[in-house]
């Protein structure tokens, strides 16, 4: 598990949406949800609910 993908994780957390996460960020929505999905994937376990929001 690498530091990014938990920095990306707190951000989404803290924004409470995606896309303003990835403006904080820096980095295309596509590319931090791709973040986020690894790291689910890597832990077994869905770390947001989604849908209109997170």
């Amino acid at each position: 598990m690498e530091i990014k993908a938990l920095q990306y994780y707190l951000a989404v957390v803290r924004e409470g949406n995606i896309s303003r996460a990835a403006e904080v960020l820096h980095v295309t929505q596509p590319a931090l949800s791709r973040q986020i999905a690894q790291l689910e994937e890597e832990l077994g376990t869905q770390l947001f609910v989604r849908g209109r929001r997170l």
